[in-house]
């Protein structure tokens, strides 16, 4: 169903790439592939920030026979260079490099995060703090810091990171105090354990947090079984936010009966309502390379959190094309909507999302549509 409000609020044209961090440290020209994927969260002064995905990319990947990555290296940022021959460039956003055992991809794009303050409306933007982006720092993120979330547990902001390298494919936690200057934590989750969303709020004095861990096979559930065998979402619990836990019983997992969303994995940090603990999630249906990625909800009991107590299987939210008509002739992927944020306000919550891997988008749901 469509929503009154719900629109593009920040895009690639909204980034000065003179004030990016790895301006002046590249020798050749880079763009913005992509400002997406935005946590969110509410900051003391009832404005909003989100913590936008920079995706800056090489203008001219290709050049003499060799296809080029972007990666920091000790403090500045260098390029990598692979002989076209070897590579699969059919997706857009990575390339695969042939020859292995097993996959081996590289990026097409470095990310680095920029945060953005809203109107508390979440409808304006009010402020761009390049003195605050987030930029790799260490070895374990030399291809890039993505996709973070953003919790408020107990008066202090957590966020968790996908930090990308050769390395591992790690979940990274960050602190704040006041939710605009971010303090590096420490690596909290390991190999390709991906959409890290810690509850807002803790059950039982203990953090909760919902993980989804990738995999090259997964086991069969039985014939009959009302589930799909893939990535789902599991769930884990913290003394500390710092040393995680996995939860001995299973999260959301895909249902057999639906292709919709037969991969799926979190997007909002679950969030308390007089119901249960809502989250938003995304489903993808399997479609040429990408899939298409439409976001879910579900509520769950709010001392059991592996408990669902009801959730629609019909989609919250699809890709929207009128909403990136505007800036069609940056597109290079298409049907996809990866939530990851939500706030509060009064008789609605504020949603924001990734649309088209390519542009910030601000959706008021009414609290009604979950049955609040």
């Amino acid at each position: 169903m469509p929503f009154e409000t719900d629109r593009l609020i920040f895009g690639p044209d909204d980034v000065d790439l003179s004030r990016s961090p790895l301006a002046g440290s590249l020798d050749a020209e880079t763009f913005v592939l992509g400002a997406f994927n935005p946590g969110l969260t509410r900051l003391a002064s009832g404005n909003l920030l989100m913590m936008v995905r920079v995706a800056e990319a090489l203008r001219e990947p290709v050049e003499n026979g060799h296809v080029h990555s972007i990666r920091w290296d000790a403090g500045r940022y260098a390029r990598d260079a692979w002989p076209l021959e070897l590579c699969d460039t059919s997706d857009p956003r990575t390339f695969l490099v042939r020859g292995g055992a097993w996959q081996v991809i590289a990026l097409t794009s470095l990310s680095w995060l920029l945060p953005v303050e809203l109107t508390p409306d979440g409808l304006a933007i009010v402020a761009i703090h390049y003195d605050r982006a987030i930029a790799p720092a260490a070895p374990f993120q030399c291809y890039g810091i993505e996709d973070a979330r953003i919790s408020r547990v107990d008066g202090r902001w957590l966020m968790t990171c996908c930090s990308v390298s050769p390395e591992r494919h790690s979940t990274t936690l960050y602190s704040s105090d006041n939710g605009l200057d971010w303090r590096f934590e420490d690596i909290v989750l390991d190999h390709q354990n991906k959409d890290m969303l810690i509850f807002e709020g803790r059950i039982d004095g203990q953090y909760w947090a919902q993980t989804r861990p990738l995999g090259s096979l997964y086991f069969a559930y039985p014939p009959g079984s009302p589930w799909r065998a893939g990535p789902s979402i599991n769930l884990a619990t913290s003394p500390d936010a710092l040393h995680w836990k996995p939860h001995r019983e299973p999260g959301l997992r895909p249902h057999a009966d639906t292709v919709a969303t037969a991969r799926m994995g979190g997007g909002t940090p679950p969030i308390l309502t007089p119901d249960g603990w809502l989250t938003l999630w995304h489903g993808v249906e399997p479609k040429e390379i990408v899939g298409i990625y439409r976001t879910y909800w579900s509520l769950l009991d709010p001392d059991d959190p592996s408990r669902v107590l009801r959730g629609d299987h019909g989609p919250l939210l699809e890709a929207n094309p009128e909403l990136t008509r505007p800036i069609e002739d940056r597109m290079y992927v298409r049907d996809i909507v990866f939530t990851t944020g939500i706030a509060d306000a009064g008789d609605h919550y504020i949603v924001a999302s990734g649309e088209s891997d390519l542009a910030c988008r601000i959706t008021h749901i009414p609290k009604h549509r979950f049955g609040l």
